[in-house]
């Protein structure tokens, strides 16, 4: 066996390659991000007698953070200890809101003009993400990084009950970060590019997340002279979905289709507590200009059930799940997107993702 530096558990296993190929491509979605520069909007407002409370513009980090959020928000709306709530919207902040209001023992009725299956919230790469986008570090300050963390950590630890569940919701797997350069050369070329000043908060729960370990030549499996490894939770998004849906019904949940177009419309529901969760929605309905679209684009391949891992490499990403592997390319950065509402698909975009992996695959012995 070669020395690598390595104990033996950590080497890592014979890694089946993904199909890279353009042909395999089944379909390319495109979801518009609510990213706000000071983070998510989570404060309250009366309108008429009825008293809302915001959950919206998490950025890239809806899911990851959903269960977090959701915790203050039903703690917010529970505060004058309503027997009925109504949220606003069926993505991962509003289906998470719900359920968490349920466990409190207040029936909930979801309001929304599609389904989670649907909703732009469908569409995410399906990564544990909680800090992607999520704020600038000026415009949010200190306070919000405190606040930040309190999130990561009741999400990190809700999702321990979705874990070895059937359809696997929720599961762990290993992550390869690849590299032409050493990662510090990388790291400085990355922070460069992060001229908006993107926040990063991850160290702040260095604690319960696992570290990378960098592989060395006889321990990578890969191509290339820089690789390293982790590990994190990762989402199978329509399993998941079906999940979230089928509890929230079981627990007496109502969902009404129904779209709104002004804040005073919610003066007509019969509940007086209402949790606004419309994501990207919110820009147009309570005209909120502080969200700025960061559109992300996935190309689509064929799943294979034996590729149980996801891969970082030249500003490609994919993620293996069990309804397909997700490919999205970010040529430039994580400012890839910014300011882009066109919720249109780019087949260039999706070729150029996969030709990435294609050649690193076809050098691959």
């Amino acid at each position: 066996m070669p020395r690598t530096g390595l104990s033996i558990q950590d080497i890592p296993p014979p890694l089946a390659p993904i199909r890279a190929h353009k042909d395999r491509i089944f379909d390319i979605t495109v979801c518009l991000r609510p990213f706000r520069a000071q983070g998510p909007r989570l404060d309250t407002e009366t309108i008429g007698d009825t008293l809302v409370v915001h959950n919206y513009g998490h950025g890239g980090s809806g899911w990851s953070l959903s269960w977090g959020s959701g915790t203050i928000a039903v703690q917010k709306a529970l505060a004058n200890s309503p027997k009925q709530i109504a949220v606003l919207g069926c993505g991962a902040l509003g289906i998470t809101s719900a359920i968490l209001a349920q466990r409190a023992g207040v029936k909930v009725t979801i309001y929304c003009k599609e389904l989670l299956q649907q909703a732009r919230s469908a569409r995410a790469t399906g990564g544990w993400t909680p800090d992607s986008r999520i704020a600038l570090t000026e415009p949010a300050g200190p306070q919000f990084a405190v606040l930040w963390e309190q999130m990561a950590r009741t999400s990190w630890k809700a999702y321990r009950d979705y874990l070895g569940l059937p359809g696997d919701p929720v599961v762990f797997s290993d992550r390869y970060a690849l590299s032409d350069i050493p990662f510090a050369e990388a790291h400085e070329k990355a922070e460069a590019l992060n001229t908006m000043g993107f926040a990063s908060y991850m160290d702040r729960i260095a604690d319960i997340t696992a570290r990378p370990q960098l592989l060395p030549s006889g321990a990578n499996p890969f191509p290339v002279k820089y690789a390293r490894r982790s590990e994190s939770l990762q989402f199978n998004l329509r399993d998941y979905a079906h999940t979230l849906l089928n509890d929230f019904r079981l627990a007496g949940g109502e969902i009404v289709m129904r779209e709104f177009h002004s804040p005073n419309e919610l003066t007509q529901l019969k509940e007086k507590v209402v949790i606004n969760c419309t994501g990207y929605g919110a820009r147009s309905l309570w005209k909120d200009d502080s969200i700025v679209p960061v559109r992300g684009q996935i190309a689509w391949l064929i799943p294979q059930a034996e590729v149980n891992y996801g891969l970082n490499y030249r500003d490609a990403y994919f993620l293996s799940r069990t309804d397909g592997i997700v490919v999205q390319y970010l040529h430039g950065g994580d400012a890839f997107g910014y300011g882009n509402d066109q919720e249109v698909t780019d087949r260039v975009e999706a070729e150029q993702g996969i030709g990435v992996l294609e050649e690193l695959y076809s050098r691959m012995s």
